[in-house]
């Protein structure tokens, strides 16, 4: 069996006429007859019932055509990609879960269109963004570093033939919901927050505190619930007065105004940046997207103590 004999089992059916068919395909009515014949002996039964209108397809027939459509749209998807050349230029970033990556992101998509792009973005757990750059299927990957995880992140970057580029500091934050008793304090001790569930992200079998996406991870907390929905986490912030510790660079477009980021009192500082493959160069698309990110610099500033 043919793709090209595929195709004319299609035409019939669609034509509901092995005539008009024939004509698609410049055949004579009986050489394409003879092509039905082929395929029907090759299978054994009956692909169409003839009578005087036509061609009906039989029960058994439209069992096949459900898979014979599915090979011809295959086909014509693999030589528009790869042979006609017709396939968009591809973006991808992984991302620990920070909505300031994924405001950056909606910005990029919104200048640039998606005619000529096809866009992915992936929130992951640590070691997720690294084998994600490290494996080609991101183009970079967007992380932080600090004074407990730096030497060993970085080692594991050399490891995996990534390059760490920074991209601004922060001071540390705690986020919580807007109802949370001390939502209303300028700045908040690490004491205070005893009596309140300390919320992270599980970082699966690599749970280890060098890939925490929280900062202060080696803090003795009473109170901890871990989640790996980053929308959970703000469930829980709501219903339990959970929070987190963060950067605090928050974005209201996507997470509202029911939250609020409160610097922490401590010396701690979080490095914003991304990791790309070493020697690689960033493509153009990726050059803006940076750009973007960037721009979260100003209010970085704004949060330092």
């Amino acid at each position: 069996m043919t793709l090209q004999q595929i195709r004319y089992v299609i035409a019939v059916a669609d034509c509901e006429s092995i005539n008009k068919a024939a004509k698609q395909f410049y055949l004579s009515q009986p050489a394409l007859s003879s092509a039905i014949r082929e395929i029907e002996e090759e299978i054994g039964f009956s692909l169409f019932e003839r009578n005087n209108r036509g061609v009906v397809v039989t029960a058994e027939g439209h069992e096949f055509l459900s898979y014979a459509r599915q090979i011809a749209e295959q086909y014509e998807l693999l030589t528009d990609r790869f042979v006609n050349k017709q396939r968009k230029e591809k973006f991808s970033v992984s991302t620990q879960h920070y909505s300031f990556a994924i405001d950056a992101f909606i910005e990029l998509v919104k200048s640039e269109g998606m005619e000529k792009y096809e866009f992915s973005v992936m929130e992951m757990r640590t070691s997720n963004v690294i084998t994600d750059v490290r494996d080609f299927r991101s183009e970079l990957g967007v992380l932080y570093l600090d004074e407990d995880n730096k030497e060993v992140l970085t080692k594991l970057f050399r490891e995996n033939s990534l390059t760490w580029e920074p991209l601004f500091d922060c001071s540390v934050c705690v986020y919580l919901a807007a109802s949370h008793p001390l939502a209303g304090e300028k700045v908040i001790r690490l004491e205070e927050l005893k009596e309140y569930p300390n919320l992270s992200f599980d970082q699966g079998a690599s749970n280890s505190f060098y890939f925490s996406e929280e900062v202060l991870s080696t803090y003795d907390y009473d109170r901890v619930i871990k989640t790996n929905d980053r929308a959970t986490m703000l469930n829980l912030m709501t219903g339990l007065n959970g929070y987190t510790l963060c950067s605090g660079i928050i974005s209201e477009n996507l997470n509202g105004s029911a939250y609020r980021a409160v610097p922490l009192q401590s010396d701690h500082v979080m490095h914003i940046g991304y990791v790309r493959r070493a020697g690689s160069t960033l493509s153009i698309i990726g050059q803006k997207y940076i750009s973007y990110l960037k721009h979260y610099e100003a209010m970085a500033m704004k949060r330092q103590l």
